[in-house]
Order: C-alpha cells, then structure tokens, then sequence
C-alpha cells in the first residue's frame, strides 16, 4: 500500500513538473523598458522547443541625448520554478538607428554642435522571471538585458548598458 502510495506521488509530482514547463507556441504584446531613456517595443516570443523560445522586439527609446529605433532578436533557455513561475536567459543581437540630441561641443561649451544619426549593431543578453497564469492567456515578464555596442555611431559604438524590461504578453 506505502508503494502505491508514493508511486501515485511520483507521477502526480512529475506530471506537475511536465506541465509547468510548458512554454506558449506563440506570445504577442508589450515590453516596456529604460536603459537611458524610456522605451517601448512589440515584443513575439515564438517556442522552438520545450525549453526554448526566440524572441524579436521592435521598439522605440527616448532619452535626452537621442532617440533611437531598435531591433533585437534573443534565444533563450526557460526553466520553471514553481507553477506559472519561470525564469530564463538568453542571448542575441540588435541593430538600430539614433538621431542624437543637439548639444555643448567638448571641447568648447560656447559651441552647440548638431551630431547626425546613424546605424548602430549591438550584442545582447537576457535575464528574466516570468509569470504564466493558469486561467488567463497572458504572461508577464520583468527581464534585464545587458547590451553593448558593437558597431555604430558616436556613443553607440562601445557603450554598454542594462535595459530593464517589464514586459505583458498574450498567449496563442
């Protein structure tokens, strides 16, 4: 009977396991951000197998020196932690274009300079938790993406920052 018993355990705990690691086919929404200045993008996150996904983000950021159309594309690995409660990371790539802001010259602050735009790549990486609920198609992130200019112009060609992500996505 104590065998039965924990034989039934084992699968329930397992088959609780299985399906909590279950990750949506297809997500579309929202991913709301700040590294320097505020942003939004359109966010999909397509499954490519049990425990990973691709993501593409398309979005805007503003920030007092520029403003900036950005593209990011990311795999990453899923892990559950209990339930609905997952976390992953990541990694990926970007490109971009930035219009920079007028400002001061360095070198002498009696001169405003206008700085043309221009096309930026960047390397990417991706942290984050997630909540799956169980009765509503949606999922809601809160990520941090370290990023670092790889090619591009002015200061978008070594900079490194943290983009932190709040993200609200519905599932199909």
């Amino acid at each position: 009977m104590k065998i039965t018993k924990l034989f039934v355990l084992a699968i329930f705990l397992i088959s609780t396991s299985l399906s909590a690691q279950e990750i949506s086919n297809h997500a579309f929404g929202l991913r709301l951000g700040d590294s320097d200045g505020f942003g939004a993008e359109f966010s999909y996150q397509k499954s490519l197998g049990r425990y990973t996904r691709a993501e593409i983000d398309f979005g805007y950021r503003d920030s007092r020196e520029y403003d900036a159309f950005k593209a990011v594309a990311l795999f990453q690995w899923v892990g559950n932690i209990s339930g609905g409660f997952n976390w992953y990371y990541g990694f990926g790539g970007g490109a971009g274009t930035a219009k920079f802001e007028p400002g001061p010259d360095p070198n002498n602050s009696n001169i405003i300079i206008q700085p043309d735009g221009g096309l930026f790549v960047l390397a990417s990486g991706d942290v984050g938790v997630e909540f799956n609920f169980d009765n509503l198609p949606l999922l809601i992130s809160l990520d941090i993406r370290p990023e670092i200019g790889v090619l591009g112009y002015g200061s978008f060609d070594d900079r490194f920052d943290f983009d932190v992500g709040l993200g609200i996505r519905y599932q199909f």
